[in-house]
C-alpha cells in the first residue's frame, strides 16, 4: 500500500489538534494518516519561562523521533511564530529538514502562504491569547503588510484551557470580528475548536475563515503532492483553486 504519513509536533497540553486533524483526514484513510509527537508547552505568555518552551532543541528531538516512522512531511502544529516572529519558524523548519531529510512546515507559515496566495491585506484575528501576545501578533503582521482590522482575544494564558472554549463562544468572536469587514478571518491557535465552525460561518458571513489546524493539514497535503480538494465539508480553504497543490 502506498501511504502518506504526516508528522505533527504537538504542544503537550493541546487536546484539540489531534482529534481535529484526524477528523479532517478521515475521508483519506488509510492512504493518509497523521502521527503526533509531544513536547512541553503549558503556558502562553511573554515570560522568560513561557518563551523558553519554544527553544528549537525539544522540537528537533520530537521531529527526529517522529521520523523513526518515516514521515513524508513534518509540521510544527503550533502558532508561536505569530508572536516570536515568523523567522523563528523558517529557521525551525529548515533545521527539521536538515535533521530528517523531510519537508517541514508550521501552522503559521501555512497561514501566511494562504494569505499571500489569496491576496489578503486586511485580516480579522481571533485568538485565546493575552493582550501583549495579541499586540505582538498584530505588529508582526503589520510588518508583513497585513493590517489586522479587527481582533478579539480571550486574554487567557492557557494552554490547556484554550481547548475548553466551546464552538458557540468562538463563533460569536468571529461574528464580532467580521463587522470590521476584513478580507479573511483567522482562528489563530491549534488548541481552539475552530475547524468545525468554519464552513457554516463562511456561508453566513461570506468571508474566508482560516483555522490553524486546518491550514496545517492543507499545507501538509500540498507538500506531500496530494490534492487538498479531496477534503470536503471543512470550508473553502480546501476547495479554493488558488490554493491547489
Amino acid at each position: 500500500m502506498n501511504r502518506t504519513l504526516l508528522g505533527m509536533l504537538t504542544p503537550s497540553s493541546n487536546t484539540v489538534l489531534e482529534p481535529y486533524t484526524a477528523a479532517l483526514l478521515a475521508g483519506l484513510m488509510p492512504e493518509v494518516t497523521a502521527h503526533f509527537q509531544r513536547f512541553t508547552v503549558k503556558e502562553i505568555s511573554l515570560s522568560d519561562r513561557a518563551l523558553a518552551q519554544f527553544d528549537p532543541a525539544p522540537l528537533l528531538e520530537a521531529a527526529t523521533l517522529l521520523n523513526d516512522a518515516r514521515m513524508n512531511v513534518i509540521a510544527w502544529n503550533g502558532t508561536s511564530a505569530s508572536w516570536l516572529g515568523f523567522d523563528s519558524d523558517r529557521r525551525l523548519c529548515a533545521a527539521i529538514t536538515e535533521a530528517t531529510g523531510v519537508p517541514a512546515t508550521s501552522s503559521v507559515l501555512a497561514l501566511n502562504e494562504v494569505l499571500e496566495r489569496t491576496g489578503v491585506t486586511r485580516l480579522g484575528l481571533v485568538t485565546p491569547y493575552l493582550s501583549d501576545i495579541q499586540a505582538a501578533i498584530v505588529a508582526n503582521y503589520a510588518a508583513e503588510g497585513i493590517e489586522v482590522v479587527a481582533e478579539r482575544h480571550l486574554d487567557d494564558r492557557g494552554n490547556f484551557s484554550f481547548s475548553e472554549y466551546d464552538e458557540a463562544t468562538l463563533a460569536d468572536l468571529v461574528r464580532e470580528v467580521a463587522k470590521g469587514e476584513p478580507e479573511a478571518i483567522t482562528l489563530l491557535c491549534t488548541n481552539l475548536r475552530g475547524a468545525g465552525i468554519v464552513a457554516e460561518l463562511e456561508q453566513e458571513l461570506g468571508i474566508p475563515i482560516y483555522d490553524s489546524v486546518s491550514v496545517t493539514v492543507w499545507k501538509c497535503l500540498t507538500l506531500a503532492g496530494l490534492d487538498p480538494a479531496r477534503i470536503s465539508g471543512w470550508g473553502g480553504l480546501f476547495q479554493d483553486p488558488r490554493l491547489a497543490a
